[in-house]
């Protein structure tokens, strides 16, 4: 048996190119209509994808540059469960501004009315902006975030036990339910007090798919401990590995079995009948992308003056990473870029617009499975979280050329093999958090 690809959908306004909606042929009218949502979803489920993905944003930044959000997620989600049959929703919902109650109350709504299909990808944010939003003068700071994550986590998962699977009875001539089944969590912790137990019944997954996107150390660590499944960010293959190895072997500390929790880069795609094509589509887009505003963005994230540099010129040669004294990480990205791309300046600014240090793959459709095929081979990638840089016509490039190539190669799957998101995203192998009375410790895998 070959392993097989898991694929995600990441939905973004018009798409994650930022000049996107820019184009005269973008949905930019429609970001407020359902339709326009459950149609995506639709695309998505017909390319028998394992999940569409809301991220969201608590704060407007730079509104004249293109919406990024629109439509509350969970909202939009369970309104295109009613659209769709079999495809995941997952959504990002923040440990940092939600309590343990509320999010675990939203999240097993969504999971009864999809019929087991939510997803939870677990955040911390991180803007200031944000944080003013909800009270705060400035976000806490990062380890106070994640051992507030961590605790939030717990409790989510002993308020989703806390309804044993049997615990409804429905006895029109008796009871309702069977109390002795239904348990207080009683939590106090560093963070919250919570008594439960949770206002919703235990849902058809007993709990949603948990989704982990850190890359720093406590995010790592929070993946390897608790998540299903791990968004990740790598722009190359060897980035990608080095990721991989580090993740999976944490997995292994953490007494969990590392290929039952899939890793998932984001992956941005051109999709062409020839390269030249597919280059045409990415320059296209580029050209429409605010000049000015872009390169004072390369320049901060440079700390070269870039007003003078020719757009249809290569990239000038930059300081090596040790010589940088600002954020290193997007200047490592940028860096790998220009090692492996060598593109113009203009290309690397649309490469940057769309997807930032996520993969790019630009090609036929043949070409572009090729190089999925190398990652998940290389131990890279056990799947992708797909960023089309347009919508919808990104996503039903990839949905109907290059989903039917992985399928003829036994790389992706014909048919879902379950009905829950779960049941087609996690390897068998995965222990999976259930509902068994009171556990308030219980940890995914």
């Amino acid at each position: 048996m070959r392993r097989q690809l898991r694929l995600g959908a990441f939905l973004l306004g018009c798409g994650h190119h930022s000049a996107a909606w820019r184009h005269p042929e973008s949905p930019v009218e429609r970001l407020g209509e359902i339709t326009y949502y459950e149609e995506l979803a639709g695309t998505a489920e017909r390319g028998k994808l394992d999940a569409v993905f809301f991220a969201d944003g608590h704060s407007v930044r730079e509104p004249e540059a293109g919406a990024s959000w629109f439509l509350e997620p969970i909202t939009a989600l369970t309104a295109m469960a009613r659209a769709t049959e079999h495809i995941g929703l997952v959504t990002t919902v923040s440990t940092t501004f939600y309590t343990p109650f509320h999010a675990a109350r939203l999240l097993a709504s969504l999971d009864h009315i999809s019929g087991g299909r939510a997803g939870w990808n677990v955040v911390t944010s991180m803007f200031d902006q944000e944080a003013r939003n909800h009270g705060l003068d400035t976000m806490p700071d990062h380890a106070t975030r994640y051992a507030r994550a961590d605790e939030f986590v717990d409790v989510a998962l002993a308020l989703w036990n806390s309804w044993s699977v049997d615990a409804l009875i429905l006895d029109r001539d008796g009871a309702f339910a069977d109390a002795g089944k239904i348990h207080a969590i009683d939590h106090h912790g560093a963070n919250f007090r919570v008594d439960g137990p949770l206002t919703v019944p235990h849902s058809p997954q007993g709990a949603p798919v948990l989704f982990q996107a850190g890359a720093s150390e406590q995010g790592r660590e929070l993946a390897a401990r608790r998540a299903e499944a791990i968004y990740s960010v790598a722009y190359d293959l060897p980035s990608a590995q080095a990721y991989y190895r580090d993740v999976k072997a944490r997995i292994g500390r953490a007494g969990r079995e590392p290929d039952s929790v899939p890793i998932m880069p984001g992956l941005v795609t051109y999709v062409g009948s020839s390269a030249a094509e597919a280059r045409a589509k990415k320059a296209e887009l580029d050209l429409l992308l605010p000049t000015a505003q872009s390169i004072a963005q390369l320049s901060l994230f440079t700390g070269q003056n870039c007003q003078d540099w020719d757009l249809d010129s290569p990239v000038p040669e930059l300081p090596p990473l040790e010589e940088f004294t600002g954020p290193q990480g997007r200047y490592s990205t940028i860096l790998r870029i220009v090692e492996k791309d060598s593109p113009t300046v203009r290309e690397l600014l649309g490469t940057l617009a769309a997807g930032g240090g996520h993969a790019t793959m630009i090609g036929t459709p043949e070409s572009i499975a090729d190089e999925m095929e190398t990652w998940l081979v290389g131990a890279g990638a056990d799947g992708f979280n797909l960023m089309p840089p347009t919508y919808p016509q990104g996503l039903e490039d990839f949905v109907d050329q290059v989903i039917p190539i992985l399928q003829q190669r036994g790389l992706f799957r014909r048919e879902y093999e379950g009905t829950t998101l779960r049941d087609n995203l996690v390897s068998p192998a995965t222990t999976a958090p259930r509902s068994r009375g009171h556990a308030p410790t219980a940890h995914p895998g």
